[in-house]
């Protein structure tokens, strides 16, 4: 059976001028979840990630690991994430009290983000890209996903917002368990899914092996 193996991007460089781009760390990660499967004989027939920075990078960093440095890897902007500065945004201009202060804990930016989510997916706010348009376009790339394995193993590279999504429509959840999934994925965490005649389905979501380990569970993040 087709098998779809769906990354969330290594961890981003949060508070800097572009957070689109992998830290050290995320670097590291995706290596470290190459290197993995490498041990394990994992191989995959095609490689996916959306067209941010951070996909980019991780999907290298994960073929360095897997000795396919300069594999090709085909990219797929339904993959991207929502745009999450958009959308606090426009929550931030409907309260302006709940702005995290400058300096504030990193915690605090993801509360703000919890929150704006919330009212984004219940159409309390509209963001450049509608609520309805991103289910939509997570739909759509499941099933160029689906079509496009053909009985092979798929290898995707993508964000924390959009596998929340997916897993949200495969298994048929309410919309606000996006916000709650979101904020769940780890960076480089493997979500697997199997796709099958009557469609896709998850298999197991969220998981390290790479990381999980007596030395590497410090390196675990979330951003």
């Amino acid at each position: 059976m087709p098998e779809i193996f769906v990354v969330r991007h290594g961890q981003a460089s949060f508070g800097s001028d572009n957070y689109d781009q992998l830290s050290e760390l995320g670097w590291q990660q995706a290596r470290w979840l190459g290197e993995h499967w490498a041990e394990d004989g994992q191989k995959f027939d095609h490689i996916i990630s959306g067209d941010l920075q951070r996909h980019r990078e991780t999907a290298r960093g994960i073929c360095e690991g897997l000795g396919l440095a300069g594999q090709r890897v085909e990219e797929l902007p339904q993959l991207n994430e929502f745009d999450f500065k958009n959308v606090m945004h426009a929550y931030s201009e409907k309260n302006p009290q709940a702005i995290p202060a400058a300096g504030a804990e990193r915690a605090d930016y993801y509360r703000f983000l919890k929150l704006a989510m919330q009212a984004w997916s219940a159409g309390d706010i509209v963001g450049a890209e509608s609520w309805q348009q991103f289910e939509q376009r997570i739909e759509e790339v499941l099933g160029i996903l689906a079509a496009g394995a053909r009985g092979g193993r798929t290898l995707v590279v993508s964000s924390g917002g959009a596998i929340a999504m997916m897993v949200r429509q495969i298994l048929g959840a309410p919309s606000h368990s996006v916000t709650q999934l979101n904020m769940q994925i780890k960076n480089t965490a493997v979500s697997h899914f199997f796709a099958g005649r009557s469609g896709v389905s998850l298999h197991s979501f969220n998981h390290v092996p790479h990381l999980d380990t007596r030395q590497r569970r410090e390196f675990i993040t979330y951003s």
